[in-house]
Order: C-alpha cells, then sequence, then structure tokens
C-alpha cells in the first residue's frame, strides 16, 4: 500500500476551521473513524461541531470530556463524538467498545485525543492533526489517510478542502447578519481556534 502524502487546510478563524469540518463531513460513511489530535485549545472541538453541522446535527456539540461519549443523531448518520482525553490506558478505549459502537452500519465516529483511542479502534482510519498555522492565530488542519477506504477518497477530500473559503465567506456573512438582527447566540468553541 503506497504512503499518500497528507490532505492539508489552513484556518485562520473558527468558522474556517466549522467550515472545515464541514466540508469532511460530506465526505464520512457509515462506519468511518476520524481521530482528532493536537494540543489544548487547537480547535479539535470546534472541528468537530463543523463535523456534526455537516452532518445535519441540530444541537449543539459540546466536547464530551466528562461524559467521554455524546450521540448526536444527523440527518443519514448517527455521529458518536468521544473524547479520550480522561482515558488512562487503550484498554480503557477498549473498554468503552467504540469499534463495536461504529459498526452499526449508520454511525460515524470522531474521537478527540485520538491518538489516546489509536489502539483500541479499526486501522482504517482518518487522523486529523490542528496544529499552529503559518501566521498568528493560524491552524494548520492535516488529515493522514490510513487504510484503502480512505486512500479511494483523498482527491475528493483534498477538492472539498480546498472549496472551504467560499462556503465559509457565506457561513460568516449569514451568521454576522444573524448576529446583528439578534437572532443567533454563540456557538459553544466561538473565539479562538
Amino acid at each position: 500500500m503506497a504512503v499518500l502524502p497528507p490532505v492539508t487546510a489552513t484556518s485562520s478563524s473558527p468558522g474556517r476551521t466549522r467550515a472545515v469540518g464541514a466540508a469532511l463531513a460530506g465526505h464520512l460513511r457509515a462506519g468511518d473513524v476520524v481521530l482528532l489530535s493536537g494540543d489544548l485549545g487547537a480547535g479539535k472541538t470546534v472541528l468537530a461541531q463543523g463535523i456534526a453541522a455537516g452532518l445535519g446535527v441540530t444541537e449543539a456539540a459540546t466536547s464530551p470530556t466528562f461524559a467521554l461519549l455524546h450521540e448526536h443523531q444527523g440527518t443519514g448518520l448517527r455521529l458518536l463524538h468521544a473524547d479520550a482525553w480522561r482515558l488512562a490506558s487503550p484498554a480503557e478505549a477498549v473498554d468503552l467498545a467504540l469499534g463495536e459502537e461504529v459498526d452499526d452500519g449508520r454511525s460515524v465516529l470522531v474521537v478527540e485525543w485520538g491518538e489516546l483511542a489509536a489502539a483500541a479502534l479499526p486501522g482504517d482510519h482518518l487522523r486529523v492533526v490542528v496544529g499552529p498555522g503559518p501566521d498568528e492565530g493560524d491552524r494548520t488542519i492535516e488529515l493522514t489517510l490510513a487504510g484503502p477506504s480512505w486512500e479511494t477518497r483523498r482527491d475528493e477530500l483534498a477538492t472539498a478542502l480546498a472549496g472551504c473559503d467560499s462556503a465559509n465567506a457565506a457561513l460568516e456573512l449569514r451568521a454576522g447578519r444573524a448576529r446583528r438582527a439578534g437572532t443567533t447566540q454563540p456557538q459553544p468553541g466561538e473565539g479562538p481556534t
């Protein structure tokens, strides 16, 4: 199996990070596992919020740090949003049976601090690392595709992420109008990416 170069996007705002997540969501299939990694405050939850929105989840997607797992029903797929930060060992990840949960034919699994649970999950997965970007306040979002199911989607993911800029501009324009009209509350995670 050839090693493919990662797909990379740059984010300069929480809205852009959410747009990247929403674009990624459009390419998720039942059984997919997405492992999110990055320092504390890097933007993993904001990215997960974008994935949730892209799947059609209508309730707020907040970090499941203390609950370990939140379930959200989208318009087609169920989102299992896990946080491995509090896991003491890979054995605890095995005990959560996340791999079995996502195997139901109708769910996708997104795991924040995914590197802490990776050993207990399928080898076919998408690893997303959120890290410092080229300019102060920017984030680099790097997608590494592992396994044949992801490798076949590499080009379409690259195209989708490249198109995030125009989609994000439209989202930010609508959000700005709604805030000025007083019709929305701030989204969880708004602020620094």
